[in-house]
């Protein structure tokens, strides 16, 4: 895992090599099998996913939960609690075998002030987690299911640039960022897919009629 952690990350990338694995030797190294728990409130640490993926959520006042992004190799969580902002309500899951690079709060703290051009950095990126968390919100707040998978997968394929898009979560996964369920949201696919909107085969979904799902 040499170096891995620190050179797929947006956050350091532009760093020079030496000063990457210096970052590399602070940090720490673990690997966590599928369905192991990352973090949880109370943590305060720089969570750099290596290898794997990783769930993050929240849990709601009755328990049930609610996924707000998944975390891919060169993604990390938990920056916000390095500047102070308590952590009170997010969990880390992995949600296959996962590795892991972790920065302790006073580590990162002496990386910033060692590299000080990386606080805009930070800032640019942690505004673009912001935008699409609001994203998330403006997806929960549509009534109907199919409204909300048709802006989400409208969404990929403008991320992607193409009309054909993979779905990187598992199905139950996409229905939990999308407050639905796993079976619900099978429904709607086929009914997108019976209404001419899209094609899905697996994980590959192609859209067909792109004015269709934006009238929804």
């Amino acid at each position: 895992m040499q170096h891995i952690c620190v050179s797929l990350v947006p956050l350091f990338v532009d760093l020079p090599e030496k000063d990457q694995l210096k970052i590399n030797s602070l940090a720490s190294h673990r690997r966590y099998q599928k369905g192991e728990t990352i973090f949880q409130p109370g943590d305060e640490k720089l969570q750099i996913v290596a290898r794997g993926n990783m769930k993050v959520y929240q849990l709601s006042a009755s328990g049930r939960e609610q996924l707000l992004r998944v975390a891919q190799p060169g993604d990390y969580e938990g920056e916000a609690q390095l500047f102070g902002l308590e952590n009170d309500s997010f969990f880390g899951q992995a949600m296959e075998n996962t590795e892991i690079c972790s920065l302790s709060k006073a580590d990162f703290n002496r990386v910033l002030m060692e590299n000080p051009q990386l606080s805009l950095k930070l800032l640019e990126l942690s505004t673009q987690k912001l935008l699409a968390t609001e994203r998330q919100t403006q997806f929960l707040a549509m009534e109907r299911v199919e409204e909300r998978l048709a802006s989400y997968l409208l969404d990929l394929a403008k991320v992607a640039g193409s009309d054909q898009v993979q779905l990187s979560m598992k199905m139950k996964d996409i229905a939990l960022y999308l407050g639905t369920t796993p079976e619900t949201l099978s429904r709607k696919f086929k009914l997108l897919e019976k209404m001419g909107y899209l094609k899905r085969t697996g994980k590959q979904v192609k859209i067909l009629d792109e004015d269709g799902l934006l009238d929804l």
